[in-house]
């Protein structure tokens, strides 16, 4: 599947070269040059808004991936178009973007191309961010929303970036997967709080439990979704009834030949 460095964790290896990537796009395209896109000046459309007013059904943010550290190749050949209106058009909250080109198979193609298709629906770039520069990048390519993911970030980083990014217009989701995670959490300029279901040491597949366990140490005044290891309809309304607003879902669409349908048949069971 992955040939990962010697005593390393899949997690630790992709920040590795997260840290490369990212050097080497700054020597590419400047701050300045970010800021001249079409998308840099543009109002976001806000995830968080959405959420909070829908209370009564859960709330599905689709998700575009081609690969994963977990399950290799999931849906190589799909086209992110026709697959990003597709759950635009079926109702989704919000379209996930990974662009991840390595490990996930994503380009930043993929979320200007999605931004150029689709003006009412909220766009996440689904990344590993750790610097500043990167969501400077994200505004540029048309995203609403950026990831933060608690486990690959030291507390500081979680507020500094979190901050630059309102001051963007960009909203924030902060991703969490233990209690320590919470506890150390600045929450001050984050919009959504995530829980991941799966385990980052390894990607490998885990169950909901951990959205079950640590919803009541979840700030309260943040609307809550849970991500990953979610392929029923009976989990998402089971984490619907204890408070989850959102359901972050990409591989059980994504690895059918018609996402699209897949998410539209889903949600219509979840609200069945």
């Amino acid at each position: 599947m992955w040939n990962f460095l010697k005593g390393m964790s899949i997690l630790s290896e992709i920040i590795a070269n997260k840290k490369i990537e990212v050097e080497r796009a700054k020597q590419k395209f400047s701050v300045e040059a970010l800021s001249s896109s079409e998308f840099y000046s543009r109002t976001g459309i806000s995830l968080k808004n959405k959420l909070q007013n829908t209370e009564n059904k859960p709330q599905i943010i689709t998700e575009f991936k081609r690969k994963s550290p977990s399950k290799g190749e999931i849906n190589i050949g799909a086209g992110i178009v026709e697959t990003a209106m597709a759950y635009a058009t079926g109702g989704a909250a919000a379209i996930s973007i990974l662009t991840d080109t390595v490990y996930f198979g994503g380009f930043k193609e993929d979320l200007v191309q999605a931004r150029k298709n689709i003006s009412e629906t909220a766009l996440l770039r689904k990344d590993f961010m750790i610097d500043s520069y990167q969501l400077h990048e994200a505004k540029a390519w048309g995203a609403d929303v950026i990831l933060l993911i608690a486990a690959n970030l030291e507390p500081a980083q979680v507020q500094e970036l979190s901050a630059e990014a309102h001051a963007l217009g960009l909203e924030v989701l902060l991703e969490v997967h233990d209690l320590d995670e919470i506890k150390s959490s600045d929450f001050s300029n984050i919009d959504v709080v995530g829980v991941n279901n799966r385990n980052l040491k390894n990607f490998a597949e885990n169950n909901v439990n951990a959205s079950l366990e640590l919803f009541n140490f979840l700030p309260a005044h943040l609307p809550k979704i849970s991500e990953s290891c979610i392929h029923s309809a009976e989990t998402v309304n089971q984490l619907h009834n204890i408070g989850y607003r959102g359901f972050l879902i990409g591989e059980n669409f994504m690895k059918t030949t018609d996402p699209g349908k897949a998410f539209k048949d889903f949600i219509a069971e979840c609200n069945a």
